[in-house]
């Protein structure tokens, strides 16, 4: 075993990889039972993808030098126990300023980020999400449910924490494909707005509002929320905090405040984790999600205090997102040929990655979704928790 490999088995204190290469050799990182097995291309390309492994990891097996021999989330759940131990002090800090730099979300960097990920052809996302096009946690009131009841129980758990009242004004930031707010005005006396910055999304949201015959209910907007005028009742965001950038956590939720009225409930959805402020995934910035960033709890909390806004309640949503990732991963793969027709072999190795790495992630790398409902004055809900709680998954 090469110096470098006999360093990088020191620190695999969490499982072993087992990697066979193309020439017939063999080596094992770490010890204990096996966990996973890969074949490499070469002990050269290994030890490139060793100086900087978060990044060129992902690149190597998105490149087509490294296979799984079992499945890929096995390695994934090694790699990410053990991926603590593998970055320098100097390069986590130079990790973290070029994060923080490329969170400096303006305007117009917010709407090419946006574009970048959500406005590739929409038939790809058709072809693994739910059938109503939600690209965010899943909520499995029961762990049977299929991906397309937990979306709608997602939303039905959504709208009892707004506590709608007949003829609220309610705005969606980052609203999608406009699922969530059809939601709500199919099923509740609302007029919806949403907001998104990704053309794509916003022309196919209200070709559906018009389908639905609710395009008198359902506004959709081609708008940047800090430029939005209210005021609304009701405000409510899913999974797109995740692209506000940390130094844009003041002014979110100083605009919520502002376009909430005196009486009015938001809630906002986003991925968190449950680790102290880092930079996060270097290669998911790159590739999949640029100027993206996931909160901890405590990079939310300090601007939220200062807001004006009270949280009235805090539900941190464990391992649902796993299971909504596990669920698009083998709708992925079911469909990867028809994938593969439209964006290509490469597209297909890199978000494949992108799912289970995510999958992985939620599973054993401390990340959560975090539930946030905010009101502007103290008494505006119930005292319990009583209302949250129902039987019903309305469809």
């Amino acid at each position: 075993m090469t110096p470098v490999l006999r360093w990088l088995s020191r620190r695999f204190t969490e499982g072993r990889l087992d990697i066979r290469f193309d020439d017939g050799q063999e080596c094992s990182i770490g010890s204990g039972p096996r966990a996973a097995r890969l074949r490499f291309k070469d002990r050269a390309t290994l030890h490139w993808v060793l100086r900087d492994p978060q990044m060129r990891f992902p690149e190597a097996y998105v490149d087509g030098h490294w296979e799984p021999e079992d499945d890929l989330l096995s390695v994934l759940e090694v790699a990410m126990r053990n991926s603590s131990h593998l970055l320098s002090r100097r390069t986590r800090a130079l990790r973290v300023l070029r994060a923080r730099l490329g969170e400096l979300n303006s305007a117009v960097s917010a709407k090419r980020n946006i574009q970048h990920h959500y406005d590739i052809d929409t038939p790809v996302y058709r072809l693994f999400l739910d059938q109503d096009l939600h690209y965010s946690c899943a909520y499995f009131e029961q762990p049977e449910l299929s991906l397309e009841a937990a979306q709608q129980a997602k939303c039905a758990l959504i709208a009892r924490k707004l506590d709608l009242r007949p003829g609220a004004q309610v705005l969606d930031i980052g609203c999608g494909w406009g699922s969530n707010a059809l939601y709500l005005a199919r099923h509740f006396d609302v007029e919806v707005t949403g907001v998104t910055l990704s053309e794509n999304q916003c022309a196919i949201a209200r070709e559906r509002a018009e389908a639905a015959g609710l395009a008198d209910r359902v506004h959709f907007r081609l708008e940047d929320y800090r430029q939005t005028q209210g005021p609304f009742d009701a405000i409510v965001s899913i999974g797109m905090f995740e692209h506000v950038g940390r130094p844009q956590y003041p002014v979110f939720f100083q605009r919520v405040h502002e376009l909430l009225t005196d009486d009015g409930v938001a809630l906002l959805h986003t991925i968190g984790s449950r680790h102290p402020p880092d930079q996060g995934s270097p290669w998911i910035r790159k590739y999949i999600f640029p100027g993206g960033q996931i909160p901890a709890a405590s990079e939310i909390m300090s601007p939220l205090e200062k807001s004006g806004l009270w949280m009235t309640d805090l539900e941190v949503l464990r391992l649902h997102y796993a299971r909504t990732l596990s669920h698009w991963h083998a709708r992925f793969q079911q469909n990867r040929a028809a994938i593969a027709e439209i964006m290509g072999e490469r597209f297909c190795r890199m978000w494949r990655f992108y799912l289970q790495a995510s999958e992985a992630t939620f599973r054993w790398g401390g990340l959560a979704v975090f539930q946030l409902q905010l009101a502007r004055t103290v008494d505006r809900l119930p005292l319990t928790r009583n209302y949250l709680f129902s039987d019903t998954v309305l469809g």
